[in-house]
């Protein structure tokens, strides 16, 4: 038998160094091959106003992890001949309905992400009325061409289970898939009753910024949730016996909940997931990449307040689940993949690979963004400086802001967190000129060093001034947004930093985003006194607030 146990300490020093660093309130990670589970671990703290330790015992809300759960049940149902996953939607659901110039949505598209819709804003915790509402809006792309992440899709495959079947999606779910694997833990819904058993979930205390690093978080928004998308709460060794089904092609410790074939159907490669990251394919709920010669089968979970990954090694039989109950950087994705490394190495008796440094001052390329930037007026009116001073010292890259300097931290290619409360709002993001870093933004100030060639004075539309400003929801989801005028073009800021160009494709209606097959809308109108109060974002209605 394989021993683990130095593995393990190695895995318990980068756990620990990551939540120092990322401020992750509390963690639960279990580790499991084909055949037993092998070990669960926990972390910090489940309540940390009361200095309540997590427990093994204590559930985590796992979110789109639940996405593969709703479609075993939907491949169960096609091996007993009760539905076909190419009909179209409407056989299943008559009243659902996408303006669309091409060929009908069947539930493959769904299952897939291939149907060209939106992606969903859970602008209402019920999931019959966002799926009818998909009416409003517009397939952009013919069905299995384009994958696009949708949850709304799957909360429309959850109903479709609840009609064929005419019983709850949570009992569809406890009956056909946690009953047979034993998973006695797990909540096939999130309601009132569950929050008794679960961690409290965290978020950061500022909901329209970027989160800085190690500042205090605070108690997130509780929801009741029951839909197809992500509404399981799970506990790490319940999660471990659902790798252990799926590492085992569909055979549970009880019985086969899945045949082969259909299991080859849930992880067969059918489109690219470009937004995913590179190497990425989506199968039916499942992710699948090849990593070191080896095929993971994996999925990202992000709830409020909690944050998920499960990755499983098919060729080694090796699994781990990540939990959370608060925000870290996409540092359960992280441990998860340092974790199988490390598994795999013991178990080939192999050298442990050493804990991978985690400094996010560290800047390799900090001279690619030294010198001098400066604000155009035109362009930056309420520009916090009217220049700006990049300084490279060592791997560290150096803001001069008046009489202070600051070390930058990346946050993502050419971008920047600056710990200043001038900054707070926007990342710093840079842009490049055949390679060349030559402009960097903040918002809506543009500043230019002295690559720039470009153009410095840019037109737009006169009806364009009354969109920039901060909107605002009571949608935990996405309370809030921003949009910025900036080069004689929009765009929209989210609270974390990430930024997407608006294009133009009608006199108040925006494409979100500058590829043409993104089905994402904004528009905008009730202009009051030269000001948009009211925009609509796919679906979600958001309104200007006071705040900046």
């Amino acid at each position: 038998m394989t021993e683990f146990g130095e593995a393990f300490k190695r895995l318990d020093q980068f756990i620990e160094q990551t939540m120092e660093l990322a401020k992750v309130p509390g963690m639960a990670v279990a580790v499991t091959d084909r055949e037993r589970l092998l070990r669960v671990s926990t972390y910090g703290f489940a309540d940390v106003a009361a200095q309540t330790p997590v427990t093994p015992e204590m559930l985590f809300e796992i979110g789109s992890i639940s996405k593969s759960f709703t479609s075993i049940a939907l491949l169960q149902l096609c091996e007993e001949g009760r539905l076909d996953l190419h009909e179209p939607v409407t056989r299943y659901l008559p009243w659902f309905e996408v303006q669309s110039e091409y060929e009908p949505i069947t539930l493959h598209h769904l299952m897939s992400h291939t149907a060209g819709i939106i992606t969903g804003m859970e602008f209402t915790g019920e999931v019959r009325y966002e799926v009818w509402a998909l009416r409003e809006t517009e397939a952009t792309a013919p069905p299995g061409t384009y994958y696009h992440y949708s949850n709304v899709g799957y909360k429309a495959l959850g109903i479709v289970l609840e009609d064929l079947l005419g019983r709850h999606y949570g009992d569809i779910i406890q009956e056909r898939i946690l009953d047979p694997l034993g998973m006695i833990a797990t909540e096939p819904i999130i309601t009132h009753e569950t929050r008794k058993r679960l961690a409290v979930g965290y978020e950061g205390f500022y909901d329209d910024r970027p989160l800085p690093r190690g500042r205090p978080l605070a108690p997130a928004t509780w929801l009741e949730y029951a839909g197809g998308d992500g509404s399981i709460a799970s506990t790490p060794a319940d999660m471990a016996a659902y790798l252990r089904m799926l590492m085992n092609r569909g055979q549970g410790a009880r019985g086969r909940i899945l045949s082969e074939e259909s299991f080859d159907l849930m992880t067969h490669k059918v489109i690219e997931a470009k937004e995913e990251g590179r190497g990425s394919y989506y199968g039916y709920g499942l992710e699948i990449r090849d990593t070191d010669g080896h095929t993971h089968i994996e999925h990202g979970g992000g709830m409020v307040g909690y944050y998920s990954y499960v990755m499983a090694d098919m060729d080694d039989g090796l699994g781990v689940v990540v939990l959370m109950n608060g925000p870290g950087g996409r540092c359960d994705e992280a441990i998860a993949k340092f974790a199988l490394k490390l598994l795999r190495a013991a178990l080939h008796d192999q050298e442990l690979p050493p804990i991978p440094p985690i400094n996010p001052a560290k800047i390799e390329n900090a001279p690619e963004y030294t010198g001098t930037y400066r604000a155009f007026p035109e362009q930056s009116r309420g520009a916090i400086s009217k220049m700006l001073t990049l300084m490279a010292e060592g791997e560290r890259l150096m803001l001069r802001y008046g009489d202070e300097r600051m070390g930058l931290e990346r946050r993502g290619p050419d971008r920047f967190y600056v710990d200043h409360p001038d900054f707070a709002l926007f990342l710093l993001r840079f842009g490049r000129e055949k390679g060349k870093v030559v402009e960097l933004f903040h918002g809506p100030d543009w500043y230019t060093n002295d690559r720039y060639t470009g153009p410095t004075t840019f037109d737009h539309p006169q009806e364009w001034d009354a969109y920039p400003g901060h909107y605002l929801s009571f949608n935990p989801w996405l309370s809030n947004f921003r949009v910025v005028l900036r080069k004689g073009a929009l765009a929209l800021i989210g609270p974390s930093g990430d930024e997407k160009q608006l294009v133009r494709l009608g006199t108040d209606v925006f494409r979100v985003g500058e590829d043409g097959h993104s089905p994402e809308r904004l528009r905008f109108d009730t202009i009051l006194n030269g000001r948009a109060l009211h925009a609509n974002l796919s679906c979600g209605d958001y309104y200007r607030t006071f705040a900046p």
